[in-house]
């Protein structure tokens, strides 16, 4: 379960993140400036969200693989089992407990170098 509080903290700070930046816009120069620009924060926001969604789903594949292996010998699509496949070579099947660091920053390493045509999945 330590996988699944994982991806639901970062989802709850993504809720955070996702706030507008401009909640937060401030006075400025005694009021002389009545509007100052949160584009930078907005930006910094934006790509921290990004990259914990991208450790999302990198946790969410990995959990999905490892209840696929479970049903064994039954099996999925061929794009799924081939997708699981390739997805094995680089993170293997977890049989014990172990610390799932690194196991979820392969899983991140993979998401981060596939090349998918999304118009070849619906072929």
């Amino acid at each position: 379960m330590i996988p699944q509080y994982t991806a639901a903290s970062i989802v709850s700070a993504n809720k955070q993140l996702a706030t507008p930046a401009s909640v937060d816009s401030i006075v400025s120069s005694n009021g002389q400036e009545d509007h100052v620009s949160m584009g930078a924060n907005a930006a910094t926001q934006a790509y921290t969200l990004i990259n914990n969604v991208e450790r999302i789903l990198a946790i969410e594949l990995l959990n999905a693989s490892q209840a696929l292996a479970f049903r064994m010998p039954l099996t999925s699509s061929a794009f799924i089992e081939q997708f699981l496949q390739a997805y094995r070579v680089e993170v293997p099947f977890i049989e014990e407990d172990e610390v799932l660091h690194d196991s979820i920053e392969a899983s991140i390493q993979f998401i981060q170098q596939l090349n998918i045509d999304v118009n070849e999945l619906f072929d």
